[in-house]
């Protein structure tokens, strides 16, 4: 006989990665002992961060940007994987987004030291070619063209919402919402046969607050914007985001870009090359991909002003999203 939803025992798995937590929701039948699951979770959380981290001189991310120029490495699967994206996206965004902005994350304190004057200048000054251009792949294989210091923080994250979810999967569990630091992950429907209620947070650094509300059905989500990390230069706060073309923070960028897609690391890296963009840029970047987006500015008012693109975000507050993620 069937399981009625309030047979069901509701599990809120977390644990620590990547400077913050994984969370993994989801309910089964009573009796269910979670404790193997939650490790293996970890596990894979665990090994993103190693292969991929830029705070871990040792990671596979950080190998292969030390690596002798012109010469072939060895890298592990899922790193291929996610460098493979990252190099498609970036084609794809006529380089807005751009995996070999490492360099910059650090000159401009958004690594493990803090903002640096000299690496500044070096950075601004240094005549820059995108990663796409620069780094080949051949399977398990990786080669640098020309130096480049690699930085996956803005899909790595989202990769690590995918492990989760396929993990879950691996457990038998078709009906679940994971997430790392805001960029989430639903599959299946919850018990009560609804879709999956996710915040839109409004870009505001003084408080958390929901701009709109969003339901998701096999679908992600992510957000990139200006008020969740960001250094003070010289009297200036700046936002982690890095444009390509100058190797320094973001000058005229968007609020927040919110990004629906199958697969989170597809959603995470989308809504970075998007805040890149810029808005109008952006809109007609998004348009043309096939994305579902929202862009929220901030006016000379002090309000906020948003522009959608797709379906989800267009026609209604609410929207599912029953996108064909694997």
């Amino acid at each position: 006989m069937l399981k009625m939803s309030t047979d069901l025992a509701r599990h809120a798995l977390n644990g620590p990665t990547m400077g913050t937590r994984w969370s993994a929701l989801f309910f089964s039948p009573p009796g269910f002992d979670p404790a193997p699951l939650r490790a293996a979770l970890q596990v894979a959380v665990d090994a993103v961060d190693a292969q991929m981290s830029t705070w871990k001189p040792d990671s596979a991310l950080m190998r292969l940007t030390a690596a002798p120029v012109r010469e072939w490495q060895d890298i592990p699967t899922e790193l291929a994987h996610v460098l493979a994206l990252g190099l498609a996206i970036g084609r794809a965004s006529g380089g807005a987004f751009d995996i070999g902005m490492g360099d910059a994350v650090r000159a401009w304190g958004f690594g493990p030291a803090a903002a640096d004057p000299q690496a500044i200048r070096a950075t601004m000054q240094t005549a820059r070619r995108p990663a796409h251009e620069v780094l080949e792949l051949d399977g398990n294989r990786a080669r640098k063209s020309a130096p480049i210091t690699l930085d996956l923080n803005g899909i790595a994250k989202g990769h690590g919402v995918d492990r989760l979810t396929q993990v879950l999967k691996d457990h038998g569990i078709r009906q679940a919402l994971t997430g790392i630091d805001g960029e989430m992950r639903a599959i299946g429907l919850r018990p009560d046969g609804k879709a999956w209620t996710i915040a839109v947070e409004e870009p505001d650094r003084a408080r958390r607050a929901p701009h709109s509300i969003l339901t998701l059905q096999d679908a992600a989500v992510a957000t990139s914007g200006d008020y969740r990390h960001w250094v003070t230069v010289q009297g200036h706060t700046l936002s982690h985001t890095m444009d390509p073309w100058r190797g320094a923070p973001l000058l005229h960028s968007p609020a927040s870009v919110t990004v629906v897609a199958p697969t989170c690391a597809e959603a995470d890296a989308w809504a970075t090359a998007l805040m890149v963009a810029g808005v109008d840029a952006g809109v007609r970047l998004a348009a043309a991909q096939g994305l579902d987006a929202l862009f929220l500015a901030r006016d000379d008012a002090g309000g906020m002003q948003a522009r959608a693109v797709g379906r989800l975000f267009s026609h209604r507050p609410t929207a599912t999203a029953p996108a064909h993620g694997d």
